[in-house]
């Protein structure tokens, strides 16, 4: 049986833990923290609860597969209820689209408020976007790379992915779609969630768009914050040997140079033996912290970072207006030159769109009696931008409470916690961004920073920075690629390689 230390109890790191397990390693997890979640966490104040990570689930049997491997089950552990409409989306000119879950309701929505050609147009959009994902899915986001030319070992995936059009621009591909400009900002903002401009994002991300709108979103019993706790849960039953208020201090090998790890130090000096790690901190974190004596690999010192976001949220008392759902997306009426300063300038969108979640109209026992839970996100340029947040803090705030009151929701503020970029950055985030590196094409699939550290055998990476990537769906991939990793050191070891 092999011993696998975990650093970190992060969705990434308790993925990892429960897929490690489930295949009989001995698996200790380390977090710094008194509970786990990592940027899934979770604060409460005055009567509010408040789920500082991710608001929106999608891909629920990723979860399930971690919680499986475990000897668990969303069904016993985690359920949740689809949320419809996943979205309202609300435009400048006051109009609204509903995001509907099922073909049916979301082709009569759109027929409803753009028209019957692109409900035609519906029609034909979502077999392309699922053939986008069957062929994505197996053969370039789970899958472990280690070099370039393995992209060649999925010859026909690969030409299908390029007759799909995988590799054109994501905001023409979805003009040629549909007519309504509200539907090209609809199907495109998910780009976002990857650290690019949804105009010119390769089309390949568009994955992102089919998980969020045609799979539709989910919402655990309990809140996001319950997510951590379940897997943590199944992994703890399963024989995990979780350790909170644990920071691991230094990594330690067995020798010198290419010498293979053997265990970590923790803060205060006891010391935990494994014969293999992985480690879910930012990368830069992580080289910067535990392998200050290597260079980091380009990307991770020189690499485009994502956008980060001011997040305020917010325990207010009273409810929101009626037509204010779970999911509010704010469409600024901006929406080229809003990216251009984001992304090109570093400077704040001069006419932001926001992303507004009450997550206490799905589950009131996150808010006082009479009261609402608000999530409030607005994009902003990461810490390499112009943006003095020692300075813009403050007033971005008084602008978000503005906001907030002109669109009907409560802004009686009881209890809250406001994130800047500084935040981010103190928090343990390259770049004062909960995003990491960009999905730049040459910051994707084999191109992204590997999962496995050659030059420190029996160490091994999951979470944002690493492949396949950023989102829920994509570190919980992360955690499992990481169990492959694992399992094939240990099965070269056991041949006397590494």
């Amino acid at each position: 049986m092999t011993r696998v230390a975990v650093i970190g109890a992060g969705l990434a790191g308790l993925s990892a833990a429960c897929h490690l397990r489930g295949r009989g390693h001995d698996v200790v997890l380390l977090e710094r923290e008194a509970i786990p979640g990592g940027r899934s966490g979770r604060v409460s104040r005055a009567g509010y609860t408040f789920d500082t990570g991710p608001t929106v689930m999608t891909m629920p049997d990723l979860v399930q597969d971690a919680l499986h491997a475990a000897g668990s089950s969303l069904e016993e552990l985690l359920p949740m209820r689809r949320i419809d409409p996943g979205y309202r989306a609300r435009f400048a000119d006051g109009s609204e689209i509903m995001v509907r879950f099922g073909h049916d309701a979301m082709r009569e929505e759109i027929a409803r408020t753009c028209g019957s050609l692109d409900a035609a147009a519906f029609d034909e959009f979502v077999p392309w976007l699922r053939k986008l994902y069957r062929t994505e899915m197996p053969n370039f986001i789970d899958k472990n790379f280690d070099s370039p030319l393995d992209l060649l070992s999925a010859p026909v995936a690969a030409a299908r992915l390029v007759a799909l059009g995988g590799f054109g621009r994501l905001g023409p591909r979805i003009r040629r779609w549909f007519r309504d400009e509200r539907l090209h900002r609809l199907f495109t903002f998910q780009a976002m969630y990857a650290g690019l401009p949804p105009e010119s994002a390769l089309v390949i991300y568009a994955v992102i768009t089919y998980m969020d709108s045609i799979e539709g979103v989910w919402f655990p019993e309990g809140g996001m914050g319950a997510i951590p706790v379940a897997m943590a849960t199944a992994a703890q039953r399963a024989g995990v040997d979780i350790r909170y208020n644990s920071t691991v201090e230094r990594i330690v090998r067995s020798g010198g140079q290419d010498s293979p790890v053997t265990g970590v130090v923790l803060q205060g000096g006891e010391r935990i033996d494994a014969d293999a790690l992985v480690c879910t901190l930012d990368l830069p974190v992580a080289y910067e912290k535990l392998l200050p004596e290597l260079e980091a690999p380009r990307a991770v010192r020189k690499g485009t970072y994502s956008p980060s976001a001011v997040v305020w949220h917010v325990g207010a008392n009273g409810m929101p207006a009626e037509g204010i759902h779970h999911h509010n997306i704010h469409f600024g009426k901006e929406w080229n030159p809003a990216f251009d300063a984001l992304m090109k300038r570093g400077t704040l969108m001069p006419d932001p769109s926001r992303l507004v979640c009450v997550p206490s109209l799905s589950e009131p026992s996150l808010a006082a009696p009479g009261g609402s839970t608000l999530y409030v996100l607005e994009p902003v340029p990461h810490l390499g931008g112009k943006v003095d947040w020692t300075r813009e803090a403050e007033p971005m705030r008084e602008r978000l409470r503005t906001f907030l009151a002109a669109e009907g929701y409560p802004t009686d503020v009881v209890a809250e916690e406001y994130f800047t970029p500084l935040d981010w950055r103190r928090l343990g985030m390259a770049q004062g961004t909960p995003f990491a590196l960009a999905h730049t094409f040459a910051q994707t699939g084999p191109f992204r920073p590997s999962n496995v550290e050659r030059r420190v055998p029996g160490l091994f990476f999951a979470g944002s920075s690493t492949i396949p990537g950023v989102g829920v769906p994509m570190v919980l991939v992360s955690g499992k690629l990481a169990a492959d990793r694992v399992d094939s050191y240990r099965a070269r070891s056991a041949a006397g390689g590494r």
